[in-house]
């Protein structure tokens, strides 16, 4: 199939991805025949714990893993109809940035410590849109304002060493959505900053994709963001999309146990001292030596044994929300916490 066509055709179409890097172990899947779809103004919220595939499978649809060690072994990445694993290099360097922009997970390290503010903005505004490098500076200066940096113009000479952190994340998203992309993907756009930038950042974020009309991926390990800002929600586990659906029906109607998990382990103020956060025993396994069956059988209050032994695939549990468990039935009946 050379492309998606019809009008209901989604923004982005993931399918049956699988990403693996070479070790001395030999090759292991991080993202292990991953599916879902992103449409037009939409945000999906991708969560799950470090090291279950989120970045990865980011960095797949950008085009930016690193090889060697790591390939993308089959699947397609469709956007607006077209086959990113299927095009040239210097194709897909034409989509990333100008059509699909992302943000990274650092903002201490994602910008380049020795070239001024002004030139990382303007750079791809010269390379996709081709202005100069007056309009482009202009531009610039725009941008910092959008973002609520102050001074902007000044800024603009400065380094990144003297920027702030909750500074450096808002300069990350001006430079993300400063081509107007169709795409944008956070990758933990609130990592090592405090709790009010925080919101600030995830606000201005959201404010700004509202206004573009772009589409958003945000990934994520706090289901509280997610809670507050997605449209829809694919909870990820060691490398599998593991429950998919609307926000509301995965808060209200939980059918995974790891979901169950990371709902509970939210922290919960309207309880007072009764609020007491339930961990998930165990860790996720190293992907390298995953168990058999179902690979979060070993951490599973619901395990039976038929979770040892095979492993279930993604299934209907209502209107547009399907969940990969043998138990989910008996799952979706266990007693949460009220949704944040």
């Amino acid at each position: 199939m050379d492309a998606l066509r019809g009008d209901s055709a989604p923004l982005l179409d993931v399918r049956n991805l699988v990403t693996q890097f070479v070790t001395d172990e030999g090759p292991v899947r991080v993202v292990n025949d991953v599916s879902f779809q992103i449409n037009e103004g939409e945000t999906l919220g991708l969560v799950g714990e470090s090291g279950c595939g989120k970045s990865v499978t980011a960095l797949s649809i950008m085009g930016l893993v690193p090889t060697p060690p790591g390939e993308i072994v089959s699947g397609e990445i469709y956007f607006q109809g077209q086959d990113l694993l299927r095009i040239s290099g210097e194709d897909l360097r034409g989509i990333r940035g100008s059509q699909i922009a992302m943000v990274f997970q650092e903002p201490m390290t994602s910008l380049n410590p020795v070239l001024t503010i002004e030139r990382q903005l303007a750079e791809p505004l010269r390379m996709h849109l081709g202005m100069t490098r007056g309009v482009a500076k202009s531009r610039a200066c725009e941008l910092l304002e959008m973002v609520g940096i102050p001074d902007p113009e000044d800024r603009l000479k400065d380094y990144p060493h003297r920027m702030s952190g909750g500074q450096r994340q808002r300069i990350m998203i001006a430079m993300a959505l400063s081509c107007n992309p169709k795409l944008l993907i956070a990758d933990e756009p609130t990592t090592a900053l405090d709790v009010t930038i925080q919101a600030q950042v995830l606000e201005l974020m959201m404010t700004l994709s509202k206004e573009f009309g772009t589409a958003l991926l945000i990934i994520t390990h706090n289901l509280g963001v997610v809670a507050r800002f997605a449209d829809r929600v694919n909870v990820m586990y060691s490398g599998k999309i593991r429950e998919m659906g609307p926000a509301d029906d995965i808060f209200d109607s939980p059918s995974h146990p790891y979901t169950i998990g990371l709902l509970n382990a939210i922290p919960r103020f309207d309880q007072g001292d009764r609020a007491r956060l339930q961990m998930i025993k165990g860790e996720i396994p190293d992907p390298a030596h995953r168990p058999s069956g179902c690979s979060f059988n070993p951490r599973c209050p619901w395990a039976v044994d038929k979770c040892s032994v095979s492993e279930p695939s993604l299934a209907a549990v209502g209107p547009d929300h399907t969940s990969a468990c043998w138990e989910a039935a008996t799952v979706s009946k266990a007693q949460l916490p009220v949704a944040p």
